[in-house]
Order: structure tokens, then C-alpha cells, then sequence
């Protein structure tokens, strides 16, 4: 299993230049669908703004999809520095959008490439990392009794929940990294007795 860092949560920074605004967005899409969805909210956010110049790399090391565009920018002053940054970075699945509202005065090829850079490479030091780590698909029927003392467990195991289906027993689908899943199953069996064997769904 690759581990390597990933954008923990989605942040903003603003650069200003010469009266132009430059917005950096930056977060994590784990597939080029994910990158397009990230990009097109950006925009649905800043409607008004001059440009939306975009840079993305999905995955990591010898293994990456990367994308850019300058948006009607002049080729090569503004997709390129901020790919530069982002491949630059030891960060892997992360899409940057930088939003630019003119200010008036031309910045000129160097100033745009500088600008463009350069919030890039704040957007990147201000945004938080975590390792990315492999999740799997698990199943466990739980009884009543037992549900308080499980959940304990699985906040112990960084468990996320991604269904409850509350019947004759409580059936819970469950998300949990994959390292953990070996000691999550026998910390299980001996909270339950024996009694409860979570099932792996995604084999």
C-alpha cells in the first residue's frame, strides 16, 4: 500500500497584485471526476471573475494524471507555474483553481507568471495534509445490547459509518483503513465473545 500526503480539507487564500485579485482554492479530488466537479464549483462560486486557471495530480510518484489550463490567460503564464508548484509539492490526488478578478493594469508575461506562481505556492504552504491511507468496505450485525460498547471500539479504530440499518439487529456498514482492519476484527471478537465477525464487502 502507497501512502503519501493528501489535502486534508478545502482552504482559500487570496494574493493581490497590481489591483488584480488572485483567489487560490486547494483540496483533494481522488479522480479526474472529482477534479472536474472541484473546478466547476469554483466557478459557480466566483461567476464573475476574469479568470479560473486550474492544475491538478491525481495520484503519486511514477503513477500520476495531471491536467491544466490558463483559462484565456496567455499560453503558458498561468496553468504551467501553478502545475510547476503543484508537481513541485509532495502531495498527491490535490486540484488548485486560482481565480483572478483584474484590477486594471496588465501585468504583463512575467508578472502573470510570477502572480500566478506565486499564489499557487501560498495555497500549497497554507493547506493542511494527512497521509492517505486505503479504506475498506466491512459489515457487522450488532445486537442492541452490545451497540453502545462496539461503537466505543470502532472510535477507537477511526470507523466511518457509512450506513445504519436498524432491524431485528443493528446491521452497521462500515469504512476503516485497511491496517486496521486485522486488529479491529479480533478487538471485536473479544469484545463480543466470539459472537461478532465483521465481513469484508469489497473483496
Amino acid at each position: 500500500m502507497v501512502v503519501y500526503p493528501v489535502p486534508k480539507e478545502r482552504i482559500r487564500i487570496e494574493y493581490q497584485v497590481s489591483n488584480s485579485r488572485f483567489f487560490g482554492t486547494i483540496g483533494r479530488a481522488d479522480t479526474i471526476e472529482q477534479a472536474k466537479t472541484f473546478i466547476q464549483t469554483v466557478r459557480d462560486e466566483m461567476p464573475d471573475a476574469t479568470h479560473h486557471v486550474y492544475a491538478f495530480k491525481i495520484g503519486y510518484g511514477g503513477s500520476v494524471t495531471e491536467g491544466m489550463s490558463d483559462d484565456g490567460e496567455p499560453s503558458g503564464t498561468a496553468g504551467p507555474p501553478a502545475l510547476a508548484v503543484i508537481r513541485g509539492s509532495n502531495i498527491g490526488d490535490v486540484v488548485l483553481v486560482i481565480t483572478r478578478y483584474f484590477g486594471g493594469t496588465k501585468l504583463g508575461t512575467g508578472g502573470l507568471v510570477h502572480a500566478y506562481g506565486q499564489t499557487a505556492r501560498e495555497a500549497v504552504s497554507a493547506m493542511p495534509t494527512e497521509l492517505k491511507t486505503t479504506r475498506r468496505t466491512v459489515g457487522i450485525e450488532i445486537p442492541y445490547a452490545l451497540f453502545e460498547r462496539v461503537k466505543i471500539l470502532m472510535s477507537n479504530y477511526d470507523c466511518q459509518i457509512e450506513t445504519e440499518d436498524f432491524g431485528a439487529e443493528i446491521l452497521l456498514i462500515l469504512r476503516i483503513a485497511e491496517d486496521d482492519f486485522a486488529p479491529f476484527t479480533d478487538a471485536l471478537r473479544e469484545l463480543t465473545a466470539g459472537r461478532i465477525t465483521p465481513l469484508l464487502l469489497d473483496e
